[in-house]
């Protein structure tokens, strides 16, 4: 029926109204800049953790912080382009918030999701670098990226890959497992982030791009302690995953510190690379929507 549609899309408008007004008030409890001029936003990015964004924060100029809702908001200069970088926290819930807050906040012509990544191929290597071509959701839906990248492009650069990403709603630690669902998805790695990023970007009608870099390769098992640890999402809830963990198996520390020295060469890695890709970015006008 035509008033049925008409009335579910009237439902719809007011919802997403609402939850704007909701945005609005988060962004107005941030904190100001140091500076009465506002820093131009020529790209935002929306990483899960502050472990995975510190090597691209150390070659932020000019950085600031400033808080709002549920979300802790950096922002820096980097080679001469302005930069907002929102941690959201683990999950696809957590992830839309942040893109919605970021482009309602500062309308980036580009958000970028970018962090770690589990291998699902035996070709992805720790510390290797995948640019998404398209991105499986945890229903099965598809999703493209705006910014195209030919292979062949790639070839003088050893540990660059394309392909497909696949978002899940859970850590996928087991090797059978990650190569299951690598075959079933045709895919190369797998986080809990990018589907959410790139659906809002979609429905924002803003441009987007996924980099991940690889944290633990396909045949590498995450012991299950570290995967309970990871989805805490308060410290008073980390400290006491990291306590139970080490009372049930004190052999858990090893496994914790190598996966810290792992995370910080992973998010050099990552840092390095964004910071060739994001100054080779058109320039649009902020706020010019996805093609």
């Amino acid at each position: 029926m035509v008033w049925q549609a008409l009335f579910r899309n009237w439902v719809q408008q007011q919802a997403r109204a609402k939850l704007h007004e909701k945005l609005a008030e988060a962004v107005k409890e941030g904190s100001e800049p140091p500076s009465d001029k506002p820093l131009p936003c020529h790209a935002g990015l929306v990483f899960a953790l502050g472990i995975e964004l510190g090597g691209l924060e150390d070659l932020l100029s000019g950085m600031f912080v400033t808080k709002a809702k549920n979300a802790k908001v950096r922002h820096g200069v980097l080679r001469n382009r302005g930069l907002t970088i929102i941690e959201s926290g683990i999950g696809c819930e957590a992830a839309a918030h942040a893109a919605e807050l970021l482009i309602l906040g500062h309308r980036p012509p580009w958000v970028i999701s970018a962090g770690f990544a589990g291998g699902l191929d035996p070709r992805m290597k720790r510390e290797d670098i995948l640019m998404v071509d398209s991105i499986v959701g945890p229903d099965g839906s598809r999703l493209g990226v705006d910014l195209k990248v030919d292979p062949s492009s790639l070839a003088g650069k050893p540990g660059v890959h394309v392909g497909r990403l696949v978002t899940t709603d859970r850590i996928v630690s087991s090797p059978e497992d990650k190569r299951a669902l690598g075959v079933q998805h045709e895919a190369l790695a797998v986080d809990m982030e990018s589907w959410a990023v790139a659906d809002v970007c979609r429905r924002e009608q803003v441009r987007f791009l996924c980099v991940r870099v690889i944290s633990d390769a396909v045949d590498d098992a995450l012991p299950a302690d570290v995967g309970r640890l990871a989805m805490q999402k308060t410290t008073a809830g980390r400290m006491g995953a990291a306590t139970a963990a080490l009372w049930k198996r004190p052999s858990s520390v090893k496994d914790m510190l190598k996966l810290k020295e792992t995370a910080l060469m992973c998010n050099d890695r990552l840092a390095r690379f964004l910071a060739d890709v994001i100054p080779q970015l058109p320039l649009l006008p902020s706020g010019e929507g996805a093609a």
